[in-house]
């Protein structure tokens, strides 16, 4: 029978309980178990497509097209498990299931009420991958003590009275603060989160503490009293040096083992540390490069998780420490800011702020010869600013910042001249593209054709492929022959941009070629000016 780990948390939010999460599935993976991960949201928005970043971070998109929570991202990295839309579920999705189903007559006449309506669908939720999984790690966001939270507790403690104690277990992650006056560590906010997550009927039977200060034995032992938790199962779980290390961190507490036996899993292999080793060494990177991030929300490093952590990947498979600088394009002289940098990227992005900042940052990667990367809106800003400078069309524009250009280089997709909705409506999830023999993609890749996820309503203008081709921006990747993907530059060290993002198919042993590429042009760019300098 499939096991069940539920997250839950404590005190405060943005305690890291995916991250927790997916270090618990890590291990369990390293034990040779097959696990995989859903988060759940007690927000009522059907998704977070339609939520500015700075309300919870970047929007990451799986495989088939589901606009999910950034946390999907670190399930990703960490267990190399292509997440779909059965990984994410949110309050706004799962009532409009239950609503839709009672328009369709399918509760044949009942009250369709919270329980057992609601939790029912959330329950199916849970059990997704049961058969094709040994543990499945159920994430549930928000704080215990949240009104929106209580029918996934809900749903949960019914999952484990259905499933019995001995195949769903609770981890509650919750906060140790520090009263620095005091010099001392404070138990009291956990002990009354663990006793909100009892009063809807979860006993947890892990905690983890994340604290600033070391956890003495007293006062673990302390916690394990009030909160009916072994004091081996209080887990310590200190900021870490890098996400990548906190599996590392639990397995010193034997945080695997203890699952392992509450669950009464059977491991397949021995845990290999190589996982362990590649993240120790990479503490010591003998190089640096600097890359600079041109955004309009530059100030928000949430917004660009992904593209964050894809550039630590390929940094360290490059041996080197990626030093980001941030670009507010909105605000910044962005030639002041470009001078001392060795590679610059253009996130993706929707809505006109900051765009003539992206566009003067990509004329000075081009003039300059300092290696780019463009991302999505980066490279329709790549797009605009080749037919403006090159191709002298000075009204050039996309048609999301200027309906009525007389040039729209940039514009809708056919296919979304008509959408009313905006949720879940976009061009998203995995697209096929075809690389051109002899092009940058086409080396970097090391295939003739790649599957990438999209998020777009907008793309290169074909009608302007021929023009600015001419000028020197060529077209590498094609969708099926039609829709422009990739575009380069051959009189340029390294410039290329992709109307997909990149970002959300690297892994840290997999480093993505693009940002792979950039980092490596990026420290041959630098050591060309230390050589130039002496």
């Amino acid at each position: 029978m499939s096991k069940f780990i539920i997250i839950t948390g404590g005190v405060v939010s943005s305690l890291g309980k995916g991250i927790s999460g997916a270090s618990i599935g890590k291990l369990l993976q390293l034990n040779g178990l097959r696990v995989n991960m859903i988060k759940c949201d007690p927000y009522i928005n059907v998704d977070p497509g339609t939520m500015s970043p700075y309300q919870h971070g970047e929007v990451f998109v799986t495989a088939d097209g589901a606009e999910a929570d950034l946390d999907l991202g670190h399930y990703e990295r960490f267990l190399d498990v292509t997440m779909t839309r059965a990984n994410t579920n949110t309050a706004g999705s799962i009532y409009q299931t239950v609503i839709d189903k009672e328009r369709r007559g399918e509760y044949l006449g009942a009250t369709v009420q919270v329980i057992p309506h609601i939790t029912n669908e959330i329950k199916k939720r849970f059990t997704a991958f049961e058969n094709d999984t040994d543990v499945s790690i159920i994430e549930i966001g928000g704080t215990v003590g949240d009104i929106e939270s209580l029918p996934f507790l809900e749903a949960a403690r019914q999952l484990r009275l259905e499933k019995g104690p001995q195949n769903v277990i609770c981890v509650h992650v919750t906060l140790i603060p520090y009263i620095a006056v005091a010099q001392e560590l404070k138990t009291k906010p956990t002990q009354h989160s663990v006793n909100k997550l009892r009063e809807v009927g979860i006993e947890p039977s892990m905690l983890i503490c994340r604290t600033e200060k070391p956890l003495n034995q007293h006062l673990k032992e302390k916690l394990s009293l009030f909160c009916s938790v072994p004091a081996k199962a209080v887990i310590e779980c200190a900021d870490a040096k890098s996400i990548y290390h906190v599996p590392e961190m639990f397995y010193k507490q034997e945080v695997d083992k203890q699952i392992i036996s509450m669950l009464g899993l059977k491991p397949t292999q021995e845990v290999d540390p190589k996982w362990f080793d590649f993240f120790n060494k990479a503490l010591k990177p003998s190089k640096t490069v600097k890359i600079a991030i041109a955004g309009k929300y530059a100030e928000f490093q949430e917004a660009y998780k992904s593209v964050h952590e894809a550039l630590k990947h390929a940094g360290m498979n490059n041996d080197a420490k990626v030093e980001v600088v941030y670009i507010n394009t909105e605000k910044d002289t962005v030639e002041d800011k470009l001078k001392d940098v060795d590679g610059i990227l253009i996130p993706g992005g929707f809505g006109g702020r900051g765009i003539e900042g992206k566009i003067a940052t990509v004329k000075y990667a081009r003039e300059k010869k300092v290696p780019f990367l463009g991302i999505c809106l980066g490279m329709q800003c790549t797009v605009i600013e080749a037919a403006r400078n090159l191709c002298g069309l000075h009204d050039a524009n996309s048609t999301e910042f200027d309906p009525t250009t007389k040039d729209p280089v940039v514009d809708l997709t056919p296919q979304q001249k008509n959408v009313v909705y905006k949720g879940g409506t976009m061009r998203l999830g995995n697209y096929t593209a075809d690389l051109k023999e002899g092009s940058l993609a086409r080396r970097l890749y090391g295939k003739d054709q790649i599957v990438e996820r999209h998020r777009h309503r907008y793309e290169f203008n074909p009608a302007y492929v021929k023009l600015l081709s001419e000028a020197g921006l060529k077209v590498s990747g094609w969708h099926e022959g039609v829709l422009p993907e990739i575009v380069e530059r051959e009189d340029h060290p390294f410039f290329i941009a992709g109307q997909f993002h990149p970002e959300f198919g690297s892994r840290p042993l997999r480093p993505h070629p693009l940002f792979d590429g950039l980092i490596k042009a990026s420290l041959k760019q630098k050591e060309s000016k230390k050589a130039h300098h002496k």
